[in-house]
């Protein structure tokens, strides 16, 4: 198995305490609203939301992918940190076994937000990952 990182830093002029809220604590709900050409819905299979909670993804039909289940692994909103683990789907292809986020906000001088992500990808086997797919393949992008 081969683990790849790839790190990030997206700025941002929303603050982080209603950036954290937005995009993590109400993702659920407000992100297949934002694009529901890209998301159809999200589901809490297992938890409460919390670490440990499992979650399901369902893409919309624009999309070439069906769905992806993540596991939540941290969550600290006193600290404006989230992380979790892309575990099935057809998001993660063959050669993927998972794919675990870090995410950071942190404020930047001009009143909003640094958004610090890592991404760490865990191949299956000897499978070869190719760093240049990682934007094309792996990344949604949301001007924020």
């Amino acid at each position: 198995m081969g683990v790849y990182t790839y790190e990030s830093e997206t700025l941002s002029v929303i603050p982080p305490a209603r950036l954290f809220k937005a995009f993590v604590l109400d993702a659920d709900n407000l992100i297949p609203k934002l694009v529901p050409q890209a998301i159809k819905s999200v589901e809490t299979l297992e938890g409460n939301g919390g670490p440990g909670s499992i979650k399901k993804t369902t893409f919309g039909e624009g999309s070439h992918y069906t769905y992806v289940k993540h596991q939540v692994d941290g969550l600290d909103a006193d600290n404006f940190t989230y992380s979790y683990s892309m575990i099935e789907g057809d998001v993660l292809g063959d050669g993927l076994e998972k794919i675990s986020y870090q995410t950071k906000l942190v404020a930047s001088a001009d009143g909003g937000s640094i958004v610090k992500s890592t991404s760490t990808y865990h191949t299956k086997g000897d499978h070869e990952f190719k760093e240049e797919n990682i934007k094309e393949e792996y990344i949604l992008d949301f001007d924020i």
